[in-house]
Formats: C-alpha cells, structure tokens, sequence
C-alpha cells in the first residue's frame, strides 16, 4: 500500500533524528544527565539481518539478479540482427519478449524513406434505390496539409581494495541503498509528462484511434489479442462508456505519476492504462509509443518517487512535525482494497492477458504493498522491515541497470542498422526526410537545411557516430555527457523538424537516466528557486525549502561525482528516514 510512499528516502542510509546526515554511521549523541549517552543508527541493508533473514536476501538477491541478466540477455538477442543463438533458440526468445517487450529501433534504417507515398481512396455506397461511388480522396495529402505548421501532430485521422571486501561493500550498498533517485525521478516525470500530453493532444481523435470508432473493430483487436496474449482492460467490454472509463483513468493516472502522489499505486495504473491502450490498437504506434510502453513495466518495479514528488514532501513534512500514527491516510488502503477487488475480479474470469509473468508481477505488487503496511504500523523496527527495504532495493536497483541497458540497446541498435544503409555510409540520408510530406511540419526550415550538402553529411554521420559510440562511453564520464547532450539536442532537433515530438520527448526522459546528479540537483534548486519567485510575486510566502532544493545543497553534492549511481551522501539528506517505521512500500 501506499500509506508510507517514499518516506526515508535514500533505502534507509544515514539521516539522523533531525534530518541532517551525518555520514558517520555511529549515531547520534545526546546530552541526558551527567554526560552523553550515543543513541546508534539502525542498521540497514544485509548487514543489518541476522542470518536466517540474510539468506532470504541472498535468495531474493539472486532472483532478482537472474531475471534482470536474462531480461538484458533476451532484449539483445532480439533486437540484434539474425545469428546463431536466435537461429536456434529464436522460439524462447518470442516467447519471452512478446507481446510486452517487443521493440523495433529501425527509425530511418537500414535506409529513410526516399520518395512519397500517396494514398487515394474512394467509396462505392449502396442507397435504397441506387448506388453510387464518391470521388477519390487523397488520405496523404489530407495527412500532409495537418502535419504543416503544427508542433504536435496527431497520431489520429486528419478528419480528427581486496575482492572480498569489494564483493561485500558492493552487497551492501545495492541492498541498503535505491541508487539514482534524482534520475529514476526525472525518467518517472519525462514518461508520464509525455504521457498525458499525448493522451491530451488525441482526445478529438481518441474514438478513431482506441475506441468504438477505430478502422481495427473491436472484434478484430479481440482475434488478435486472442492469438499474442497480450493484456488490455479495453477487450473486458467493447461499451463506448468502459473506453471513456479507461481513457480517463490513464489521463488520470499519468497526471498523478507525472506529480508523484502514492507513486506506486499510480505507476501500477499508469502501466495498465498504457498496456491497454496500446495493445488496443498496436497499428497506431511509433517507436515513441515502444519506449514508453517499455518504461510503464519498468517505472512499477523501481523507487521512482523518491524525490521530486508529493510523497517526498509528505514525507519530509511528517519527518519534521510530529509524526503522524502509523497507518494513518485513508488514500493507501483505500487504493489497495480497490485494486484488490479488480485484481480478483480479473483473475476469476481470466482477463489479465494470456503471460504467466503479468497476473504474478500484480498479484506480488498487491501481497507485498499490504505486507509492507501491516509490518510498518505492528512491527516497523524489525527484521522483516528491514527485509522487505532490502528487497525493495534490490528490484530497483536491477530495474535502473536494465533501463540503462535498454537505452544503450535501442541507440547501438539504431546506428548499427543504419550502418548497413548505402544512404547512410554515402551521408545523403537526412536529406530524404526532409523532404518528404509526412516528416515537413516547417517546410521552409527542412528547405533551407536539405539544401546544404555539407550540413547534411555532417548530420548524418555524427548521427551515426553519436548512436553507435554512445555505449563505449559511460566508462568516461565527461565524453558520456558531452554525448549526452548532442542525443538530446538531436532529438530536439526532430521533434521539431521531423514533427516527432512524442517520439522525441520519450527518448529524452529515457536518456535522463545518465544525468549526472549534480546537474540534477541544481536543476532542482533552479526550479525551486522559480517556485519561490512566482509565489512572492502573487503575494504568497513561500514555505521551507528542502535542503537538497539549495544551491548550497548542490555544491556540497558536487565532491560526491554525479551518475546514477553516484552521490550516496545527498541521497541521504533529501527526506530524513523516519524511525517510527515510515518508509518505502515494496517496490517504491
């Protein structure tokens, strides 16, 4: 449940009583009669476990590990061009990738389109007295005249030291930290922003694209769920009110991830309404549509909502005040006795997709959410407490290493397939996207560009070289950066001149994993800082600001390096752990 969201964010490291971290690990001293009396930190992490809980985490430590190494092993061998281990394992690998993590990185590869396409249509009309044919229509050219000048295009109709210690350090740290919470916060933001804002953008169209109206019926979308399993609430009914229920609730959902209020619960919601959605209509997607379908599994397992969210701040403001009594909000248990009963109501009439893996993945969110409640408000300085923290952090921790993975697949992937294009290796291939109909929302911008032969070849080599190195550099971290920022000034560059903006949106949030904390942080304190002068200019006084939110809070962060899994001394310091057992749900 989610009564406890995000609270000691950080898994539990450092963080004394009043909220400053001290770093030292040993306690707090306090000044009670004739001399000080040190008060020791509770223990955190495999270290903190006696041995019977220890081998639990060891047990859940390998699981986790196993699944996250088969996930990556998978995700390579299908998007990797045809070789031998898919030529005789090609059948474990379909059945372990779809329908849910199929992915397909060929944008503009092995060559773009070069010419295009126009597509006439017309209707012959059978009346009760005649029939008669309308004239021909031309579907492209309709496509092209909305696509003009038009920021965010539709996807819809036009018409709408020692190796021991190491071994042992690094057990600990995965298991009593959640690495990147700043990056696993602005990946949760960057998808769920995106989200909504498409979902926004399409509501004229949402009818023809998922709904009653859609070109693929509903009996069609039924057959073909039938044959790929794949899940979707919208196949439960095929009633045009259950499809404003579910339009909504996944509008609805992707608002409340986007400002993290009961992150998990929502992240649950988030993903089903974009499963649903989407495997609805599977023809209406583009690659944007694949990462954030990727992303929506992905965001349930991790902490994402550690920082920069509504439950951090109640969290920080509980951690300040007097505490609240355990189990206190109504919104937690409420959300989880909701889903409960959908996710019996599911299971009884089998309708939660044909995978094995999904109906168990909600089943073990739903068990553990209640666990984590009941063990947080009878017994929150116990072992079990502690288990289910380490548990915790070892799904997200996992999950991050494989969300990171899969960007660098989708970009190595990506630049090895254009590789193989003659239009690419001769550095003429940016030139046919800019000028075909359906990727010119600025003609005279994609004009002037396509007519420097100089800066074509240019663009289209460093997109190459950018997309095919980008992988070779996380072992240094200033030429990841740099790389860093030319990925996301490239796809700026095509949601703006290719009028992909959705597409472009979901690859940044991805790329924001390898955000260097700092930067994060200060990104933060500017926003704060924003916040604070839109608020005095309307006469309000702003309230406290969290430490981490400073300027001062971001230099002090700086000695501490900056990537994902950097920066373990200001994790601490973002919202002091509540020793009265607040803390985490399961998985966030």
């Amino acid at each position: 449940m989610d009564s406890y969201d995000d609270k000691g964010v950080g898994g539990g490291v450092g963080g004394s009583v009043d909220g400053s971290a001290d770093g030292g690990g040993e306690g707090d001293v306090i000044e009670i009669g004739p001399g000080p009396r040190t008060v020791p930190e509770p223990r955190v992490g495999m270290a903190g476990l006696s041995f019977p809980y220890q081998v639990v985490a060891a047990v859940a430590l390998s699981v986790i590990g196993f699944i996250a190494c088969v996930q990556l092993a998978m995700v390579f061998l299908h998007v990797a061009p045809s070789n031998t281990l898919t030529k005789q394992h090609g059948e474990a690998v379909d059945q372990w990738i779809y329908p849910e993590f199929e992915q397909n990185w060929k944008l503009f590869a092995p060559n773009p389109l070069q010419q295009n396409i126009a597509v006439h249509v017309r209707a012959e009309i059978s009346g009760p007295d005649k029939r008669r044919t309308t004239p021909w229509m031309s579907l492209s050219g309709e496509d092209g005249k909305a696509i003009r000048g038009n920021l965010l295009p539709s996807h819809g109709p036009v018409s709408t030291p020692g190796s021991d210690r190491t071994l042992a350090r690094g057990i600990q740290r995965v298991t009593a930290v959640s690495l990147g919470p700043y990056q696993s916060a602005v990946v949760r933001i960057g998808i769920s922003a995106t989200y909504f804002l498409f979902l926004l953008r399409e509501i004229p169209h949402r009818h023809e694209m998922y709904g009653p109206d859609a070109p693929w019926r509903w009996d069609m979308a039924r057959q073909l769920i039938s044959g790929n399993q794949a899940f979707t609430t919208l196949m439960w009914s095929d009633s045009a009110v259950w499809f404003e229920i579910v339009y909504v609730l996944a509008l609805v959902a992707a608002a409340l991830l986007l400002v993290g209020w009961h992150t998990r619960a929502m992240s649950v919601l988030f993903m089903v309404g974009v499963l649903s959605l989407q495997n609805r209509s599977i023809f209406m997607g583009d690659g944007g549509d694949n990462v954030i379908h990727l992303m929506s599994i992905y965001l349930v397992l991790t902490r994402c909502g550690q920082v920069w969210s509504l439950d951090a701040r109640r969290a920080r403001r509980s951690a300040g005040a007097d505490p609240a009594p355990r189990g206190a909000g109504v919104a937690g248990p409420l959300l989880w006795v909701a889903f409960g009963a959908v996710l019996c109501g599911a299971t009884v009439t089998d309708s939660l997709g044909g995978t094995t893996w999904l109906p168990v993945l909600f089943w073990i969110l739903w068990i553990g959410h209640g666990a984590w409640w009941a063990v947080n408000r009878y017994a929150p300085d116990s072992e079990p407490r502690t288990l289910l923290d380490v548990i915790a952090n070892l799904a997200h921790n996992a999950t991050l290493v494989v969300i990171m993975a899969e960007v660098c697949m989708i970009y190595a992937t990506a630049g090895w397939y254009k590789i193989q294009g003659t239009r690419w290796q001769d550095g003429t291939a940016l030139y046919y996207p800019l000028n075909l109909d359906y990727f010119t929302p600025w003609p005279g911008l994609s004009d002037l560009l396509a007519a420097s032969g100089l800066m074509v070849m240019v663009l289209t080599y460093a997109t190459v070289v950018v997309q095919v190195a980008f992988p070779f550099t996380l072992f240094n971290r200033r030429v990841k950066n740099v790389l860093l920022v030319l990925m996301i000034c490239e796809h700026a560059g095509i949601a703006l001149l290719l009028g992909l903006p959705f597409f472009s949106m979901a690859m940044i949030a991805a790329d924001a994993v390898f955000l260097p904390t700092v930067f994060l942080m200060w990104l933060g304190g500017q926003a704060a800082h924003g916040r604070d002068l839109f608020l005095r200019r309307r006469g309000k006084v702003p309230g406290p600001r969290d430490w981490a939110e400073t300027e001062g809070g971001a230099e002090a962060a700086g000695g501490g390096g900056g990537d994902a899994g950097a920066g373990a001394a200001t994790e601490d310091r973002e919202a002091p752990q509540r020793r009265d057992g607040g803390g985490h749900t399961l998985v966030g």
